[in-house]
């Protein structure tokens, strides 16, 4: 969910709550369910040779953390058996359809909730199923997250094994305290124990996931857990500002003015983050994105973002899984039972869809893109044989006079000012029609 955003960020005071992440285009609340038939049509046409990206979604949590907004369920690890069983059958479901037939399967994303909760023959189980039904020949990557304290070598082993290449661990910060205040289920010896161990069993990259402007956060709290993250030296670290959506504990804490602290403003929060960059590149690193930083730009390339920013088709599956397959976006159930019970009277569970036109198309790619830092404009317009929309020159000059961007004839570059608050300049891009869309 998100404020309306038919408004120039800094005309007004920016929203404590709501989304600021955003991760599609148009909004997620223009897609619609009379739209899931032709979603259905689209997957009877021929299959493109074209490859294709799977994201899988783990639900499950220990407990939900004070922040998190995703389709996440705590204290219901019994269903996990039977959940698999509905995955593992709406992949194959997606499998068998023309527009899905023969195409290669190119990177691979667990992602939740906690798919680390998942024991050792779950895993092994799941991993079976999904690479009996579409090989992982050409998986050039394939991420799986991990919480701390459910991270076991024998675990890890396992995935490196079955093909995981890239291991993301949620850290959040390494400061008790922060962690203790927004309901995180590990400490800091789960963290450092955890990453020993993934360090041990090896994989090609290991990110550490960060937020800044966490409850209970100061400054000296949060760079001196940004120099124990340096000191791990890991291939990659990823710092998102810490946003309040509606549907979060967070948010209930700040409306009911229960919060032992206040969460920091987005000018403390872009300020660290900025901040953070310069030390991280101080380190060593390379800033990649609005929220990344890498050891080895070739080495931590990170396939199933960068994949996605420039069209290609993500498989969703799992509850409230997204999928832009065709040209159209997709969601799936949003509540565990009906996703369960769907496939098991023989049928996709689809909750609602978008189909996008041409121009819509090239100006999701460019919103997306704009997170890397740099729009390839001209490739865009190579791509969809259409030029860039001439509406958009008034935005990018109000941007370009605050120094948020520079404007060349075959890109669009951000400065760091720009990146660092990207994802609020986003929305003036967007047609008409979708400036008021919500996320959710």
């Amino acid at each position: 969910m998100s404020e309306g955003r038919n408004i120039e960020p800094s005309a007004t005071p920016e929203p404590v709550a709501g989304n600021y992440f955003v991760s599609a285009y148009p909004p997620f609340s223009c897609w619609q369910p009379d739209q899931t038939d032709r979603f259905l049509q689209t997957l009877e046409t021929p299959a493109t040779p074209d490859p294709f990206g799977l994201y899988v979604h783990i639900p499950f949590c220990i407990h939900r953390c004070r922040y998190c907004y995703y389709m996440a369920h705590d204290g219901r690890l019994q269903e996990m058996g039977d959940y698999l069983s509905a995955v593992e059958h709406e992949f194959s479901s997606y499998m068998s359809k023309p527009a899905m037939d023969g195409r290669p399967l190119s990177f691979v994303y667990f992602g939740g909730g906690t798919p680390s909760l998942l024991s050792l023959s779950q895993l092994e189980r799941l991993f079976g199923n999904l690479q009996a039904t579409a090989p992982w020949d050409a998986v050039e990557e394939a991420t799986f997250e991990c919480a701390p304290r459910s991270v076991t070598e024998e675990k890890l082993r396992f995935l490196r094994a079955a093909g995981i290449t890239r291991l993301s661990l949620g850290v959040q910060q390494l400061d008790d305290t922060v962690l203790r205040d927004n309901d995180r289920s590990h400490g800091v010896d789960d963290v450092l124990r955890a990453y020993d161990r993934v360090q041990r069993v090896g994989f090609d990259v290991v990110n550490l996931d960060l937020i800044v402007g966490l409850v209970g956060e100061t400054e000296q709290s949060f760079f001196d857990s940004l120099s124990r993250i340096i000191d791990l030296a890991p291939d990659s670290v990823t710092i998102y500002q810490l946003e309040i959506p509606f549907n979060t504990p967070l948010f209930r804490s700040l409306r009911e003015d229960s919060l032992e602290s206040v969460p920091a403003d987005w000018a403390t929060k872009r300020d660290r983050l900025k901040r953070a960059f310069v030390a991280l590149e101080q380190a060593g690193y390379s800033i990649t994105t609005a929220y990344s930083a890498v050891r080895d730009r070739e080495k931590c390339r990170f396939v199933y973002q960068d994949a996605q920013y420039r069209g290609t088709d993500l498989l969703g599956i799992g509850v409230s899984s997204f999928s832009y397959l065709g040209g159209m976006h997709q969601q799936n159930e949003t509540r565990l039972t009906s996703y369960v019970e769907a496939l098991n009277a023989g049928q996709l569970p689809l909750g609602r869809a978008y189909e996008l036109n041409a121009a819509e198309k090239w100006l999701r790619e460019f919103v997306l893109q704009l997170k890397l830092g740099t729009v390839d404009t001209a490739g865009l317009c190579a791509k969809y044989g259409i030029d860039a929309p001439d509406r958009l020159s008034t935005t990018l000059e109000r941007f370009r006079a605050k120094g948020w961007l520079t404007v060349h004839a075959d890109r669009i570059a951000l400065t760091r000012a720009g990146l660092l608050r990207v994802d609020r300049m986003i929305p003036e891009f967007y047609l008409p029609q979708h400036r008021t869309g919500r996320y959710s």
